[in-house]
Formats: structure tokens, sequence, C-alpha cells
């Protein structure tokens, strides 16, 4: 039985949870949710104030570790971990997790939320980004985003306060982008108190330097570098990407190549045999999957695009343009607007949709006009386990089965995880 004080308990941790938490209960059974615990573990938590109605149920962080699990490790980035060890900055909520141990943290969740709110009992394993493992973890993102302190220095809130601490590094940045701080001065300061800061640098994919393909915003506005950069998914030939700096693009070194390869691989699966096959690319953003979806078929696929961000859908249109792509359809607005509002002629009746919804998913009004299309094939690529299972329950009931499921750890040492899941239509159903 946990033993416990007024603000403190000695709690056995049984299970992972989302948000980077895990499970236990108190001694009058409500649940509480634990950061910095890992299943099995026997630790000291200081308890947060009560939550849900009536404090049904409660949340805390360890300050002691009384019997460890083997998964567990320091934390490579000590501000990133718990208060109690001087840490308490956000953005690392797994820091404490080998790198194995957060892949089966991951897997374990995605199972937890696809059983519980999609009905599908599914075990997926979570694969490793290449070049994860030799970095540990660290190095992967492209843009960082800070707020200046009161002093001008670039600074991350300390969780449960209002408390800024200044920090000198970023250790999940890649090198590159910490080069490109250093060139700056950005870690010595001198910036405008409050001041929001963004620094975005494409990983050169030649070994090349940087240039000035990158972007320094402070509070949106180009500060150094270029408002429009440009991105690759490999060294030399391949299409180029357009990029605003304050727009959306995966922020891990490998993310873009990785799951494009993921989405093509299934969508070249989807339309075998399919001379020339209709395409739509839901939440397309600034082009990611858009531009190799429109070289399928030997360039004989037609696509809508749709896309709700008017700057993504201005890189979207330059980027088609320079790709040389004239079977593409691109509208801008809300995708169930765009979708209830009709397709364009001769793009009606999709034979593949790719959707790449935020966060909180497609939901169902949006998986219902997927559904009325008649698609045959659906894939989703998720970074919200809990989104895509609930959108997989709405697929399952409107007639659609899922095929394929693979995840990928885009996000190492934070709970996040990317899915691309494969919806076909069950047989019988009618168009």
């Amino acid at each position: 039985m946990p033993i416990m004080t007024e603000t403190r308990a000695r709690l056995r941790i049984e299970r992972y949870a989302d948000q980077g938490r895990c499970v236990s209960h108190l001694e009058d059974g409500r649940v509480v949710f634990v950061r910095f615990a890992l299943p099995g573990e026997l630790v000291e938590v200081l308890l947060d104030e009560p939550h849900g109605r009536a404090g049904r149920f409660a949340t805390g962080e360890v300050t002691q570790v009384l019997e460890a699990s083997p998964d567990r490790r320091e934390p490579v980035w000590p501000l990133a971990g718990p208060l109690a060890w001087g840490g308490g900055l956000g953005g690392a909520d797994l820091i404490h997790v080998s790198l194995p141990g957060q892949l089966v943290w991951k897997a374990d969740l995605i199972g937890q939320q696809m059983s519980r709110l999609g009905g599908v009992d599914v075990q997926v394993p979570v694969a490793r980004v290449p070049g994860d493992e030799e970095l540990g973890g660290l190095h992967w993102r492209t843009r960082i985003e800070l707020v200046a302190d009161d002093q001008g220095r670039p600074s991350m809130r300390r969780r449960g306060s209002h408390d800024r601490l200044p920090i000198q590094t970023m250790p999940l940045a890649t090198q590159e982008l910490l080069d490109q701080a250093d060139e700056l001065g950005i870690w010595e300061g001198g910036l405008p108190a409050g001041a929001r800061i963004r620094l975005a640098v494409p990983q050169p994919r030649d070994g090349g330097p940087v240039g000035d393909n990158y972007a320094l915003l402070v509070d949106g506005r180009l500060s150094k570098g270029s408002r429009l950069l440009t991105e690759r998914l490999g060294a030399g030939a391949g299409p180029a990407y357009q990029v605003r700096a304050d727009g959306f693009w995966q922020v891990h070194r490998q993310a873009p190549i990785v799951l494009t390869k993921a989405v093509l691989d299934q969508a070249r699966q989807a339309l075998d045999g399919v001379a020339e096959p209709v395409v739509w690319d839901l939440y397309c953003g600034s082009g990611l999957f858009t531009l190799p979806l429109a070289a399928l078929a030997e360039g004989r696929a037609r696509l809508l695009a749709v896309e709700g961000s008017a700057r993504a859908i201005a890189s979207a249109k330059h980027n088609v343009k320079q790709a040389g792509l004239d079977r593409v359809a691109l509208r801008r607005g809300d995708v169930a607007k765009i979708l209830a509002g009709g397709a364009p002629k001769g793009l009606g009746h999709p034979d593949l949709i790719l959707l790449d919804p935020p966060r909180a998913g497609a939901k169902a009004q949006v998986c219902r006009l997927l559904a009325a299309s008649g698609a045959g094939t659906i894939i989703y690529v998720a970074c919200d386990p809990t989104s895509l299972a609930r959108d997989t329950a709405t697929l399952i009931s409107l007639g659609y089965s899922p095929k394929h499921l693979e995840a990928f750890d885009i996000y190492p040492m934070t709970h996040h995880v990317e899915t691309v899941a494969v919806f076909t239509r069950t047989a019988g159903r009618r168009r």
C-alpha cells in the first residue's frame, strides 16, 4: 500500500500512461499520474493539487527513486529532469528513460489507445530513426523556440511556475543549429525581455555549410537569415521545398525522409495497376507528400491537395510549380468545408486518400466525408495515438478496416510518437 502524507506519497508504479506519465494509486484509491517514473519502480512522489471533479485523481512528480527500473538512466539533460533534481524544463519528458525503454513505452501507449479507443488490438514496434542511436537520442531538432527572460537571455519556463530559467544550449537541437546559434551569439542574450525567439536551420543533405539557409525570428520578425528556407529530402537530385521560416515543417532532421518513404511504399501498393489514379492529399502543408505523390503512376496521378494555412498553401503552390507538376489542384481552407463543398471536376472519386492532420486528429466529420468519397485506401499519418485511435473507431464504423500500422520515434526524449496507418474499404461496401 502507498505510504502518504499530505503532499507526498511512496508509490509502486503500475503502468505507462499518456503525456509522459505513469499510473499508480493512492491509498484512498485515487489514480495518480506520475512524471519521471517507470513501471515497477518504487518511488517517492511530490503530489500536485488534486484534479478532476472533487479531486478524483492526482498528479505528481518523482523526488526519489527507491527501486529503479532497468530502463532508467541518468537524465542526459539535467535541466529537463525532475524539479527535485534541479530540473523542471519542458520538452523532454522521457529524458530519464533509456533509448530502448522509450521505444517500449511508445509502443505500449499506441497499443493501449488503439485497444481502448479504437477497438483494435495491435502490437506495433516503434522504429528508431537512422542516426538517433549514435547521437544518443539528442541533436535532432532543426527548429527551436525560446523566450527571452528579464535580462534578455534565451530561456524556458520551469514547470509549475512562471519562472524562466536561462539556458546556454539546447541538447535536442542539431549540431548545425547549435553552431548557428553560437555564431549569432544567441546564448549571450541582449534580446528584448519577453521576446519570442525562433531559430530554424534546415539540415544540409550534402554535408555542406548552412550558408544563409537559416532564419532567426524575434517576435515573428526576421532578425537574421532568410524568410524563405529550402528543405531537401536528400543530397543532389530531387525536389527542393520552399518553406517559410515561420511555417510548419517536420522538426526531426530525418523525419521528412522517413515518413515520405513510409507513405510512398503504402501508396504504391494501394495504386498498383491503377493507370491514372486520383489522390487526395489532405492537410498537405507545404507539399511534403504532394510532390512525390504526384509522381506516382509515371506522373499520371491526379491530385487534390488541401491545406488550411495560408502560409503553407503559398509554399505548396510554389513547390508544385517549381516541380513542373500540372496535375495538382491546390485548395486553401478548412478540410471539412472543402470536401463538403465538392471536389473539383475529375477529382471527386479518389482511389487513395492521404491525410496528415494536426494533433487533434481528423475527427468524425472529416472521417465521414472520407468514407463518402468511396476511396479504396486511406493512409493516415498521425502524431498523436489518442487521436488516431478515436478516428480509427470512426473509420471502422464507416466501413473501413485497419490493414497496416507502423510507428516511428521522430521525437526522442519525449512522449510523442508518429504513426502511419493504412485503412482499406471493406469488401461489399458501396462507393
